[in-house]
């Protein structure tokens, strides 16, 4: 949602996520090819898919930035060469 906090039990937050913070790695594979199955973020679980898109690697690179200082998150920055090679190794 607009300010970060997902939608109930639907859509997990973006705003302080564990998830988020601690799974930088997997973030570029979760927006090019989605994800499926239960996740828990911040002591919840989720079970909705969530669909991929085929972004490019900048606008990755650009959406990852973005998430990882909105809403007062601080998760660092990601460079366009740590996308390219975190989209590399997806499963």
């Amino acid at each position: 949602m607009e300010d970060g906090n997902g939608l109930a039990k639907l859509i997990p937050p973006l705003t302080n996520s564990d998830y988020l913070k601690n799974n930088q790695n997997k973030i570029a594979c979760i927006l090019r090819n989605g994800q499926t199955g239960k996740v828990t973020v911040n002591n919840v679980m989720y079970d909705q898919e969530m669909p991929g898109k085929k972004y490019t690697e900048v606008q990755i690179t650009n959406i990852i930035n973005y998430i990882n200082h909105a809403w007062g998150n601080d998760y660092g920055v990601i460079s366009l060469e740590e996308t390219t090679i975190a989209l590399r190794n997806c499963n």
